[in-house]
């Protein structure tokens, strides 16, 4: 009997609904997750507060958490209340831009072991601004831990830090930032912010319902990162996403739309990418 395919669990963040609809009139959380459920998003992408917590239930959406932490007794209480408020897989943006790997790797052997008995899934995730910013420090962090633990570092992929930090094209996206297949493996979560080798978000639409050439060029590496991850072990059958599409630091730019509707078309999307990668995979 064959198996069942593996599960795309698309999330929306919350923070793509900053300022939505406007300012003056930003939705209340109620509103925002009503909103999600409606666009067909299968969870909610969040730092999960007892209120988001107990609305999401009643909508049947599922909870994707994060946070960013300086320590491991910093983030040991916020893991407890998230596993409180029902998330389980959360992403973690570990220390600092100037952090060495040693202390990083460090770090995240004893996280991930406090993590692992509260029964959480904590990954960290490839990030500006934190220990795993640049493709030579992240390699290092994932041997250090390789050989502290003999296993493979969970790692939330968010690739636009890493083709930013080396301005790359778009023929390079796939041979450049796929280039650690067993660690995107072995992986549960991935941040799917749309990018080029300029900037870490670029626009999905022109916004009258025309797709940028720059989200065109994305969708195609997407669905190469999904086939990498497809042709692996596919752990616990799920690959959580989120269509990383933020409102703040710098992220969304004057000139562009409003994030809310751009992760929205994003998740449409990102969809067509997951089918057509699981027909490479037969």
């Amino acid at each position: 009997m064959n198996s069942p395919p593996p599960q795309l669990v698309m999330c929306a963040a919350t923070w793509s609904m900053i300022a939505y609809p406007s300012a003056k009139r930003e939705w209340s959380i109620t509103r925002k997750l009503q909103a999600i459920k409606a666009a067909g998003f299968d969870g909610v992408c969040s730092y999960i507060t007892p209120e988001i917590s107990l609305q999401a239930r009643q909508l049947g959406l599922r909870m994707m958490s994060g946070f960013d932490a300086k320590s491991v007794a910093d983030a040991l209480p916020r893991l407890r209340a998230q596993r409180e408020a029902g998330a389980h897989f959360i992403n973690v943006q570990l220390l600092n831009h100037d952090t060495a790997p040693a202390v990083a790797a460090r770090t995240a052997v004893q996280l991930i072991r406090a993590a692992r008995k509260l029964g959480v899934g904590v990954h960290l995730e490839t990030h500006r601004d934190t220990a795993t910013e640049t493709p030579e420090k992240f390699d290092e962090i994932v041997r250090l831990y390789r050989r502290a633990t003999g296993e493979t570092l969970p790692v939330t992929w968010d690739h636009s830090h890493f083709a930013v930090s080396k301005h790359l094209q778009p023929p390079d996206y796939s041979a450049r930032l796929l280039v650690w297949p067993k660690v995107i493996q072995a992986s549960q979560m991935f941040h799917l912010r749309p990018f080029n080798g300029q900037h870490c978000q670029v626009p999905v639409t022109n916004g009258r319902g025309t797709l940028t050439v720059e989200f065109r060029d994305y969708l195609a590496f997407a669905e190469d990162l999904f086939v990498c991850w497809l042709e692996g072990p596919q752990p616990g059958g799920e690959l959580w996403v989120c269509p990383e599409l933020g409102m703040s630091h710098g992220y969304h730019l004057s000139t562009q739309p409003h994030a809310w509707p751009e992760a929205v078309r994003a998740r449409q999307e990102l969809l067509g990418s997951w089918r057509r990668a699981l027909r490479r995979v037969g």
